[in-house]
């Protein structure tokens, strides 16, 4: 579009330039040309003013109609000349068309400059108009006016008129002059490219008439000349200022402008202080003319004295006006730099400019607080020599980088680093930086208390808080920095799982707070104990770890042994008594080892070490064990079989046997005692001994069914709980020997439940009581069989539930007696009825002389107190023969019949009575289930081996 408006006033000028080839074409082209070109800016005008909604609307419009006037005059003149062929008669229309051009312009000008916001500012904007309007009116006079207003003193014919029109144009030119120069300063920062173009063109045609009605060229002018080409072109840009400078639209979100630079200045100096200069400029222009005048030997007109006059005193008038503005902003200047130098000062930040070289120009007050430096120490000393060196690397690249990015982007950044103080510490401070002048601005801040603090919540986060060591997060990131750092491929590091053997039993006999005492201890020695590159950490509980970094080293063996080592003089460190509260304690430690084999992942490494752990716990505790890879088939076995046990429990595969109790005297079957058995669906019956190895708690004493939790049995413990099945043992015997009952086998059934199961909230009194009631079985018909060789129970609770259920008239009997070390203390304070002797005493009580001394002292005990005895595991003649001998009263084991089906059991009641060795005697019945005979080993509870899986 610039090139074509280019090129077609080019062309016009070259046309003008040789007379279009024609007189009647010039003509045609000064006249009907000016006038279509005309007609082309208002109608442009128009339509711009038509499609914006703004405050510039009317400017718009008012410039459509001046450019209307404009191609009015130029078809009346083109009229009389090309049509008429007659001499433009003078005054005409076209004369008052062409007066109409500049009115309209100069208010458009008007709405289109920037509106003072002051009184002040409105007359300083009137007065800068008649400093430039009087100054060309001046010169003007001076030059060629004077002569017009001679003329029109001559009194000639029509001489008045053509002189007013002779002095009409150019006094508006004039005006419309002043307004485009003063408004050339004081345009408003909207759509700026339009309004630039708009003033340009009216600058063209104000240069084109001012060429007109010069003397030299207004007397021999002709339309289709060269000046017409000034007011061709001068039309096309206004034409073009609204359309094609919208494209060009100065702003910040113009697309593909760059966005601006906030610290780059609005204006330039030299064109930043032309609007001041301006009205002073045309004021000397001014006193130029009249001097020129007066030293040429001219008279000087009054007219132009009168203007001089005029000028100088709007000169003094504005300059006091200015004066005065400087004195207001001035003090405002002050006032503005007192409260930033407040804020400054009083504020807790230190705020520091620093030049491009690094050397602190201003620093404030706030420096004395902060820093303990004053501020008139630290200006000119170079900021780097006041960064830590370790910190001096990082700030250096991070200023380089904020220095070359562009502002627009990145206003600010933050650095974060130590600073010296006065003192000689280094202070922990975060800086906002600016760009300054080349150099920087740095709001700095003591941030000292929350870096400690960030440091304090970082050690809480990944240490154990009662032992100060590791916890299990930082170890496991310890361990993958030790698998895929530069150790990557060494082979030799390993991991240690460690388990404190017995320290539940410290928490429940001498309390909670002796067992903090204790793992506080144990963590100190642990990480004495460990070398300074390795990690020990606390996992949680009593468990645990040691990170031991290898050396490098591809000997297996070596590298084994020597770990080995290490873990057996922790061991043994951990081990040691404990001295807690004034006693002496003592705990053991099972460890696991496992090495980082190649292409192992951490949590595969600390998998295996914990597998190797619990073996070690298997293997009878206090002891190390390496991780050797059937461990992982053994857990994956115990997983299956943990499974096939959740689908016996769901299918009922669990059944309840009966073994009797038989009185030494007489043969009779005085009671019998329910075990658990699961069937499995190959017809296979195991005993609690082997389906509770894969359950969540353990086999209880003596390897018989349990009602209470012992140790776990490793980390593939099943779903299936020893609890639940305890439950579902009582409640199935209470059913069965109810069904006894009213069938007329009036028969006690003896049900066995570990202590703590006792102890739970599931199995108090009135549970028992609600289930007796329930199935209709009298409580002297149930005998509760506890276990007395757990030491943590507390004896207190467990001897208020025992009279409890004895109230009830439920028969308490202490079971495998004589297997732990608290028999006797258990005999002295529980509530019992019976007194059941350990199958370890029977099994040796023919072949040792001190058994038999030790079986007949419990017994004599046992009569006494008025207890019945009970002797468990009785599976030879010559065991009930000694055993009755020393006062027994009753056996139950494999000499009389192993544990029964229901079927089989009422077959036995029915019969009522064994035989009673007393020579060469055989069992009266081997027990079974209903669908064959068991295999019996010797002891009581033959258990059936576990086939492979």
């Amino acid at each position: 579009m610039q090139l074509l408006l280019a090129l077609i006033s080019a062309g016009y000028a070259i046309g003008a330039a040789f007379g279009w080839g024609s007189q009647e074409l010039a003509e045609i082209m000064g006249d009907f040309g000016l006038s279509a070109a005309a007609l082309l800016a208002a109608v442009s005008c128009y339509s711009y003013a038509r499609a914006i909604d703004s405050r510039e609307r009317p400017a718009w419009l008012l410039f459509a109609f001046s450019s209307l006037m404009g191609a009015c005059g130029n078809a009346i003149w083109g009229w009389y000349e090309v049509v008429l062929g007659e001499p433009m008669p003078k005054p005409s229309l076209a004369d008052f068309a062409f007066l109409c051009f500049a009115p309209p312009a100069i208010v458009g000008l008007l709405v289109l400059a920037k509106r003072p916001v002051t009184r002040a500012g409105w007359v300083c904007l009137a007065l800068d108009s008649w400093l430039i309007g009087g100054s060309l009116l001046t010169l003007s006079w001076s030059l060629a006016l004077a002569n017009a207003a001679r003329t029109a003193q001559s009194g000639a014919p029509g001489s008045v008129p053509r002189a007013a029109f002779s002095l009409a144009y150019p006094l508006l030119d004039i005006a419309l002059v002043s307004m485009v120069l003063v408004l050339h300063f004081r345009r408003s920062e909207v759509n700026r490219s339009a309004v630039n173009t708009a003033i340009a063109a009216l600058a063209l045609t104000v240069l084109s008439d001012a060429l007109f009605t010069s003397p030299l060229l207004s007397a021999g002018y002709q339309s289709g000349q060269l000046l017409d080409a000034g007011w061709f072109a001068g039309s096309l840009l206004l034409a073009y200022a609204p359309w094609g400078a919208r494209r060009l639209a100065a702003g910040p979100g113009a697309p593909g402008r760059p966005p601006a630079d906030p610290d780059r200045p609005v204006s330039r100096p030299i064109t930043g202080s032309l609007p001041a200069l301006t009205p002073y400029l045309a004021a000397a222009v001014c006193t130029l003319g009249i001097l020129y005048n007066v030293v040429d030997g001219r008279k000087v007109d009054r007219v132009v004295v009168f203007t001089g006059c005029t000028v100088v005193l709007a000169l003094v008038i504005r300059q006091g006006i200015m004066l005065l503005d400087n004195i207001a902003l001035t003090h405002e200047l002050a006032q503005k730099e007192n409260h930033f130098r407040s804020l400054v000062q009083g504020s807790s930040d230190v705020i520091m400019i620093a030049a491009p070289t690094g050397t602190l120009r201003y620093v404030s007050p706030a420096a004395a607080g902060v820093y303990g430096r004053e501020a008139e120490e630290l200006v000119g000393t170079e900021l780097a020599t006041l960064i830590h060196p370790h910190d001096l690397g990082r700030v250096v690249h991070e200023v380089r980088r904020f220095l070359a990015a562009p502002p627009a982007e990145e206003p600010t950044t933050r650095i974060e680093c130590r600073f010296k103080s006065g003192s000689g510490e280094w202070l922990n401070v975060e800086s906002t930086v600016n760009r300054h002048q080349g150099g920087l601005i740095l709001n700095s801040r003591d941030v000292t208390e929350r870096v400690r603090l960030q440091a304090q919540l970082q050690h809480s986060a990944e240490h154990d808080p009662l032992t100060d060591l590791p916890n299990r997060a930082l170890f496991t990131r310890r361990v993958r920095q030790a698998l895929t750092g530069r150790r990557a491929g060494d082979h030799s590091t390993a991991v240690l799982f460690i388990d404190l053997d017995g320290f539940k039993a410290v928490n429940d006999t001498i309390g909670h707070q002796a067992g903090d005492e204790l793992l506080i201890e144990a963590a100190r020695r642990l990480q004495d104990s460990v070398r300074a590159g390795d990690t020990a950490a606390r996992l949680g509980g009593d468990e645990f770890a040691a990170l031991i970094i290898g050396d490098g080293s591809r000997d297996r063996s070596a590298r084994e042994y020597q770990v080995h080592e290490i873990a057996d003089r922790l061991r043994t460190t951990l081990s040691r008594p404990y001295r807690i509260g004034g006693r002496e304690v003592r705990v053991a430690a099972s460890i696991g080892v496992a090495f980082a084999d190649p292409g192992i992942t951490p949590s595969d490494l600390m998998r295996n070490a914990d597998l190797a752990m619990y073996r070690a716990k298997a293997g009878g505790k206090d002891r190390v064990e390496l991780y050797a890879p059937q461990m992982q088939a053994e857990i994956v076995r115990r997983v299956e079989l943990a499974g096939r046990m959740r689908s016996a429990r769901q299918e009922g595969e669990f059944a309840v046997l009966h073994q009797p109790v038989v009185s030494l005297e007489t043969g009779e079957v005085t009671a019998v005692a329910a075990q658990p058995r699961w069937r499995s669906p190959q017809g296979i019956l195991f005993t609690p001994a082997e389906f509770l190895r894969v359950a969540e708690y353990g086999e209880g004493p003596a390897g018989g069914p349990v009602g209470g939790p012992v140790a776990p049995s490793g980390p593939a413990a099943g779903p299936v709980r020893a609890a639940e099945l305890g439950g579902r043992l009582l409640e199935e015997a209470v059913s069965q020997a109810a069904e006894r009952h009213r069938a007329g086998h009036d028969v006690p059934v003896a049900v066995r439940i570990g202590a703590r199961r006792l102890l739970e909230r599931a199995v108090p009194p009135a549970s028992v009581e609600a289930l007796l009631k329930r199935h209709g079985l009298p409580p002297g018909s149930l005998v509760i069989e506890v276990a007395e060789s757990d030491t943590a129970v507390p004896y207190e609770e467990l001897e208020r539930r025992l009279a409890a259920l004895r109230r009830l008239g439920v028969l308490i009997a202490l079971d495998c007696f004589g297997s732990g070390y608290a028999g006797i203390g258990a005999l002295r304070r529980l509530p019992a009825d019976i007194l059941k002797l350990d199958r370890g005493l029977v099994e040796g009580v023919v072949e040792s002389a001190r058994l038999r001394k030790i079986t007949a002292g419990l017994l004599r005990i046992a009569n006494d107190l008025g207890m019945q005895s009970v002797a468990d595991g009785v599976d030879l003649p010559e065991q009930a023969m000694a055993l009755r001998a020393m006062g027994c009263s009753h056996g139950q084991g494999a000499a009389f019949s192993g544990p029964l089906d229901e079927y089989r059991l009422r077959r036995a009641l029915v019969r009522g009575t064994f035989q009673v060795p007393g020579g060469a005697v055989q069992p009266a019945l081997a027990g079974g289930s209903s669908g064959g005979s068991m295999a019996i080993r010797r002891g009581s509870h033959n258990e059936t081996p576990v086939p492979p899986t």
